[in-house]
Formats: C-alpha cells, structure tokens, sequence
C-alpha cells in the first residue's frame, strides 16, 4: 500500500461513481422521456422509482458522511483533550478537524492553534502537516 499524504489521501470508489454520476441521470432522463410520450402506469412508475433511486444514492452517501464527520470529530476531540486537556475551540469547523486528523499527536496541538488564528482552510492545513498520520479505516 502507498504511503498516504496530502495528495493521494482521498478515496474514490468508481463503480459508486459510475452508477451514480452517469446511470443514475441517465435511467432518470430515459424514464420521463417514457412517461411523457407513452403516458401510460408503467412510465409513469419507472420515473417515479427511477427518481426515488437517484434520491437514495444521494441521500445514503450524504448520510453516511455525516455520520462519518460526526464520528471524527468525537475522535479529534478526544485525543486533543487528552494531550492538553481541554476541548476544541467552538470557532474551528468541521472540515478543519476532519483535515486536523491527519496530524500526527506532536503536531495536533500547534496546528490547531495556526489553524484557529489564520482560519486555515482543509486543504492547506493538510499542506501544513508534516508527519502524516494516514487514516486506512475509512469508508
């Protein structure tokens, strides 16, 4: 496995993305061109439940991220408090916490700080992290 850094972290599964991005419009676009120059039940069904399937692929992925991010926070702000013993600040977000977890625990801490001063962005607190902590249990 790839040593993993600021530029190759980020997974992409491209079935999901296939079935997603270019199935999912397509079945959709497919099915209400039916609907509307047959204008009969069955038309009218595939549209409806090629609808409600783009609908629960968006939906199931924005869930799931969701409670991923709130996963990662509770995580951050556990082992922030354990090695200063407090928890983060209120102003940080949550794409910053979620770029934090990277950081390794020597240099979680002074990076949160430069990150709540500078109201550094995601992208360039992972460009600040220099000892990479990668994160392989990710869905």
């Amino acid at each position: 496995m790839k040593t993993q850094n600021a530029t190759n972290h980020k997974r992409i599964v491209p079935i999901y993305l296939f079935s997603f991005l270019l199935i999912g419009p397509i079945c959709t676009v497919l099915s209400a061109i039916n609907c509307f120059h047959n204008q009969n039940l069955e038309g009218i069904l595939f549209c409806l439940i090629s609808l409600s399937l783009v609908s629960a692929f968006y939906y199931m992925r924005t869930f799931a991220l969701k409670a991923q991010d709130r996963a990662i926070r509770s995580e951050e702000n556990l082992r922030y408090f354990s090695l200063t013993g407090k928890l983060f600040d209120k102003n940080l977000t949550i794409s910053q916490i979620i770029a934090l977890r990277f950081a390794c625990d020597e240099e979680l801490v002074a990076l949160t700080e430069k990150a709540l001063k500078e109201n550094l962005s995601s992208t360039a607190i992972k460009k600040e992290i220099l000892n990479w902590k990668a994160d392989t249990h990710r869905v």
